[in-house]
């Protein structure tokens, strides 16, 4: 039996949505068929944004999309993808697959997707081949309302009125194939770079992404954030709203990933140890902040995160495709909850990627679309979108997965604005269901809704002739006891219970 405690009494952090965030580059299907399919194509469309696919993400609530990289990033020059679409530049995606890219998918048509979706906007400049002019005349393309020549050349483009553009990123990855800098030489140009991030609109400022770590190179948060402190204005963090950190998955290691559907048992539980290790690095990358930004000023932004396998058989290696099972489902669970929980530091997140690459929340193929299990999951966490964290515990949850040990449960709790108590549970055991009761500091609880993302198997997935295999389902499995609630959480199970 595990239990875990509640006080509603006692709340934190908010949990900031962009927590929730997406990620889609310019790799293999997950822009072009995936999101985008131009406005001649015969799968329905509007403006060329595919309405299956808009619908399904508006549903998830989606907060914000990081585009257009990656490290397409770092080679993207934005000049090439504005304009006549029959007269843009082509160019081969040497990062990504050696295939063509047309540029049909721009500035225009991004800001086109975040209009439908009704998110924010995070755009990611290119630090590592580009130029400071080149992203101070994209900020000024984009966001500049009065005379100037990007503005008149966005005019002459068929867009007269500015886009806000909520985040933006010096640069990607810049430790590797965003140039293999140093970070102190990194950290000087994005010193240099960010100055001419102008906020040209009055009330609208542009929060700006330094770009962080690479997994638990803390060497690098260190020495970025010492050479960005340095000689300082007294608000440093003016010049930096947030710092990144990206954490892939990857089970058996970078040169031996595995099958995304074919894993033992054992394989699952070292996928979930892994999944776990967020929580360390999340805690001592946020203690190096603590040191230079002790008032939390600067958010860590883990914009990419997820699981990463070897690509689906008979696909381009280059396009990273992947299938997602409940095992990518329980991944999702265990990170959000590992988010929720440091939300004081954790502000802002993207899921790799949202589309046909890596752990989707969405696959498709021809005209045809499917749900993957990751977004069932981040549609039953959509509730802890701008919440409070509440202060939970858990107490009697054993270890469980051998040499590779992991909680058998995992947790976060929030309080929407209507009272509404939150509770997102995960049970990472393969093959065993966890009794456990719920406690509240303050009693007399109700549920409301009750939840639950599982499969028959660890290996459960959707295809597109049997989509609905792993889906989001009511939970009967919950029961009241006294001011507790009682529950048998299935093995390989996410729930949600929402109390009012």
């Amino acid at each position: 039996m595990t239990d875990l405690f509640i006080n509603e009494q006692l709340s934190g952090a908010t949990i900031e949505p962009e927590v929730y965030g997406h990620f889609s580059e310019h790799l293999g299907r997950g822009i072009y068929g995936g999101i985008y399919v131009g406005e001649d194509s015969k799968i329905p469309n509007v403006r060329g944004m595919r309405c299956d696919v808009v619908e399904a993400l508006r549903e998830l609530k989606v907060p914000s999309l990081r585009w257009p990289g990656g490290c397409f990033a770092d080679e993207y020059h934005w000049k090439d993808g504005i304009g006549p679409k029959e007269s843009r530049k082509k160019m081969i995606n040497t990062h990504w697959g050696g295939v063509t890219e047309d540029n049909s998918f721009g500035t225009h048509e991004y800001f086109e997707l975040c209009e439908q979706l009704g998110c924010k906007s995070y755009i990611n400049g290119n630090l590592g081949s580009g130029t400071v002019q080149e992203m101070s005349e994209w900020v000024e393309y984009m966001t500049f309302g009065g005379l100037s020549p990007m503005a008149q050349l966005r005019e002459q483009n068929g867009r007269k009125a500015p886009w806000a553009v909520d985040f933006f990123g010096v640069g990607n990855e810049n430790w590797g194939c965003g140039g293999n800098m140093r970070p102190a030489y990194y950290a000087d140009l994005y010193r240099r770079y960010q100055t001419y991030v102008r906020n040209y609109s009055e009330g609208r400022r542009i929060q700006r992404v330094c770009c962080g770590a690479n997994v638990d190179d803390y060497e690098w948060t260190q020495e970025v954030l010492k050479a960005c402190f340095d000689h300082a204005p007294a608000e440093a963090h003016g010049f930096m709203d947030y710092l990144s950190l990206h954490y892939y998955v990857h089970p058996g290691g970078w040169d031996n990933k595995g099958s995304a559907t074919d894993f033992s048992e054992e394989i699952w539980y070292e996928t979930l140890s892994k999944a776990m290790y967020m929580r360390e690095l999340v805690e001592r990358h946020s203690a190096i902040m603590d040191t230079y930004d002790p008032e939390k000023k600067i958010g860590l932004s883990v914009d990419e995160w997820g699981a990463w396998y070897d690509p689906e058989p008979g696909t381009n290696p280059g396009f990273l495709y992947q299938q997602n099972t409940v095992r990518d489902a329980l991944v999702a669970g265990i990170t959000l909850n590992i988010f929720n929980k440091h939300a004081e530091r954790v502000r802002m997140a993207a899921l790799a990627q949202m589309v046909n690459v890596l752990q989707a929340v969405i696959l498709t193929e021809g005209s045809r679309m499917l749900r993957t299990p990751t977004y069932h999951v981040m549609h039953l966490y959509r509730h802890h979108q701008g919440a409070k964290l509440l202060s939970s515990s858990l107490t009697g949850a054993a270890d469980i997965g051998g040499r590779y040990s992991v909680p058998q449960v995992s947790e976060s709790v929030s309080q929407s604005a209507d009272g509404t108590v939150n509770i997102t549970l995960a049970n990472l055991s393969a093959t065993d269901s966890e009794r456990l009761r719920v406690h509240f500091a303050a009693g007399g609880h109700t549920l409301a809704e009750a939840r639950i993302v599982c499969g028959e198997s660890i290996q459960s997935h959707n295809t597109f002739d049997e989509p609905q295999q792993v889906t989001e389902q009511e939970f009967r499995g919950c029961t009241a006891l006294g001011d507790a609630l009682e529950l048998s959480l299935p093995a390989h199970s996410v729930v949600l219970l929402r109390v009012k």
